[in-house]
């Protein structure tokens, strides 16, 4: 019987302190073959709030788990209904500067690859290539019946079609897309199913309490072994799914690095932690780097 996911985790007293120091994360880079492991912190900066800093959602919501969205019609109304009116929020995040810094590092070859536990898609958005993402990604529909695989846009028009008038205010959106509504407000809510065999449709993204895919998880573990190093921006690594890497890194001696504001589950793998905000730090190691990291994306 799988267990209820890990949402939250305490910090131990003996954690390592932050610092404001960025010298180790120039060095690193400046270095090359450095793998990027990024966290919901990233896109606080575009309008998409975190889980777990300061006003995190994780305070006031609940994701949604894998078991609750099989288990039956009222669980899946109430994530569309919330999914479908946050993904009008996602399109228009656009990316911020620590992602087109990031980008920055990958076009100069600074970079051994990204992985991404975010489902937004805005390094892609920012110009990163060969994002991988650990938790897939929101702009992608699946059915579980027959497997095939949609745009999410191609979802939004026929769920707009099938809920004409459907405009409520959401007290706010949370990173996994789910906008904050309440049971009254997504009563009336119509799902669509998948139009090729009338199955169940779920979002390309891994809930909590469902599993990444092994062989995603597998190629996660082969960039880590081409890295020199690790670089984690703007995730506590609470779940064991980016944890993981870091881990395996350390564990072969290669320097970890983290770049987050609070403490990390991470911190006692990492050589540093730095504690600043995100944009500004990354912008000011591309600045020492001398890296352009150019004005904002188009998306």
């Amino acid at each position: 019987m799988r267990m209820r996911p890990t949402l939250s985790w305490t910090p131990a007293g003996d954690l390592p302190p932050g610092t404001t120091e960025l010298g180790p994360v120039v060095d690193v880079l400046a270095a090359g073959r450095v793998l990027v492991l990024s966290g919901a912190g990233l896109s606080t900066e575009s309008g998409i709030p975190d889980y777990r800093g300061e006003g995190g959602s994780l305070s006031r919501h609940t994701p949604m788990t894998y078991q609750d969205f099989v288990s039956g019609a009222g669980a899946r109304r109430r994530y569309w209904a919330r999914s479908h009116l946050g993904w009008r929020t996602f399109g228009r995040a656009r990316p911020n500067a620590g992602h087109r810094a990031v980008a920055a590092f990958g076009r100069h070859g600074l970079l051994a690859g990204v992985i991404t536990q975010n489902v937004d898609g805005l390094h892609q958005a920012a110009g990163t290539d060969g994002v991988v993402e650990l938790h897939g990604g929101l702009d992608r529909v699946v059915c579980l019946s027959c497997g095939a695989s949609t745009p999410r846009g191609e979802l939004a028009r026929r769920l707009e079609e099938a809920n004409p008038g459907f405009e409520p205010v959401a007290a706010a959106v949370n990173p996994d897309g789910d906008a904050d509504l309440t049971d009254e407000q997504v009563a009336d809510f119509r799902v669509v199913p998948c139009a090729r065999c009338g199955g169940v449709l779920k979002p390309d993204v891994v809930f909590f309490g469902e599993a990444v895919p092994p062989s995603r998880v597998a190629q996660c573990r082969a960039l880590v072994d081409g890295a020199e190093a690790v670089l984690v921006l703007g995730s506590s690594l609470t779940v064991m799914s980016g944890l993981r890497f870091v881990r395996q890194a350390a564990g072969a001696g290669k320097p970890v690095l983290i770049v987050n504001r609070d403490a990390t589950r991470g911190d006692r793998h990492a050589v540093t932690r730095v504690a600043l905000p995100l944009g500004a730090a990354l912008t000011a190691v591309a600045g020492r780097l001398g890296v352009a990291v150019g004005g904002e994306s188009a998306g």
